[in-house]
């Protein structure tokens, strides 16, 4: 039961608060603190004179070091909590969790998106998309926009949110924050490119893993949240160069009727992509409402599959 008051909890906080401007003022977040460690190993283990295959294995070995470290951590808050807060440990644990969750912060950031292309303003809406995706946004037009904060949404479903909880769920507090630290890692250093395409492989690989079972719930849970996408969901999702993200953007895809990804530019270049959805439906702002609306539920959807499960291993234990 205090596994479930735990989980619920962080949830809670995280939809009622997100990460406050305030707080992040004061005490940062404990992402940040993965990314010096990250790129403190990464200086330190990822020099141009070693070898390739030195470089993997020093990248496989900065993926021992950072989730024994995280791990770790975690482990100790959530057994401190556990025997000197007793019947309130599940609250303590909740307070540890809740930064690892990105449900209103999501929705906060494409929200913006959303109402300047409301307002026919798109230079703003390309300023608040920027903000979000790692494609460029320079020249893109408002269809382009609203693609790019759906499928920023979509994916971020996984990584945010379905993932976290997925792993909270299943080992604790310690599974919870081990995920972080694998995602941010995969983020900064876990690129084909040179330097870091020896060095990340470790990480980009070890973050597929993570991945795998989330974001098929991701998918699922967009579906039955957009009453359906089935289709597109099972027909396009191995159309993304992820093994995992291509879930919930076909699930996406499918609920509003209309087609994301399609070729892009990252850094002047384009990149062909190919297409995931159908023509039909056009990519605006109350496309991007309806897609807030589906995630607003799904996310719902997931409090439900929570309480299911630590209930149901509640009553079983």
């Amino acid at each position: 039961m205090v596994e479930g008051l735990a989980v619920l909890g962080a949830l809670v906080l995280d939809a009622a608060l997100g990460w406050p401007d305030g707080l992040y003022r004061r005490i940062g977040h404990p992402v940040g603190a993965f990314a010096r460690l990250i790129g403190g190993l990464e200086r330190r283990w990822n020099r141009p004179n070693f070898s390739f295959s030195a470089r993997r294995l020093r990248g496989v070995a900065a993926m021992i070091v950072l989730p024994v470290m995280v791990g770790g951590a975690a482990w100790g808050v959530e057994t401190v909590a556990g025997r000197l807060a007793g019947s309130w440990s599940w609250f303590v644990v909740a307070l540890a969790a809740w930064p690892a969750l990105a449900q209103r912060s999501l929705y906060e950031h494409v929200v913006p998106v959303r109402r300047a292309l409301a307002a026919s303003d798109l230079p703003a809406a390309r300023m608040a998309v920027g903000r979000i995706v790692g494609r460029d946004t320079r020249d893109l037009d408002a269809p382009g926009v609203a693609r790019a904060g759906i499928e920023s949404l979509a994916e971020s479903f996984c990584d945010g949110v379905i993932a976290p909880l997925f792993w909270f769920v299943l080992a604790g507090l310690p599974g919870l924050w081990v995920y972080k630290a694998i995602n941010t890692a995969d983020s900064l250093i876990g690129h084909p490119e040179e330097p870091l395409r020896a060095y990340g492989w470790a990480a980009a690989r070890i973050d597929d893993l993570a991945n795998f079972l989330p974001a098929r719930l991701s998918g699922v849970l967009i579906c039955l949240a957009g009453g359906g996408g089935w289709r597109i969901l099972w027909r396009d999702h191995a159309h993304h160069a992820s093994p995992n993200a291509g879930w919930s953007e076909a699930a996406m895809a499918g609920a509003l009727g209309l087609r994301l990804a399609g070729p892009l530019h990252y850094d002047g270049i384009r990149t062909e992509k190919p297409w995931i959805g159908d023509e039909g439906g056009i990519a605006n702002a109350p496309a991007m409402r309806r897609a807030e609306t589906i995630y607003l539920r799904a996310c719902l959807l997931a409090w439900l599959v929570c309480a299911l499960a630590t209930g149901g291993r509640a009553w079983l234990g």
